[in-house]
């Protein structure tokens, strides 16, 4: 089954996550399909929380692709700062 989840990056005490487009067999940190966005749960001032490729993840889902929990609750508040 195909899933969209994050994968982490960054420093110690620093998380970056990138969103992807993976095998759920795959490790958390291991192979993707394709990296659709990013989330910064540190971001500070002008920094960007959440930059998520809308239509990729549409796309992706009209495929069969599954959000996980965190994702889906970021893919909401990326879909509401365009509309706004």
């Amino acid at each position: 089954m195909v899933k969209i989840r994050l994968t982490r990056g960054g420093a110690k005490k620093r998380p970056f996550y990138h969103i992807i487009v993976t095998d759920s067999r795959s490790a958390r940190d291991g192979r993707n399909i394709e990296r659709v966005g990013y989330y910064n749960p540190v971001a500070q001032g002008a920094e960007k929380r959440v930059e998520i490729d809308l239509e990729r993840v549409k796309h992706w889902v009209s495929k069969g692709a599954q959000l996980t929990d965190k994702v889906a609750v970021l893919y909401k508040e990326a879909g509401k700062a365009v509309s706004a």
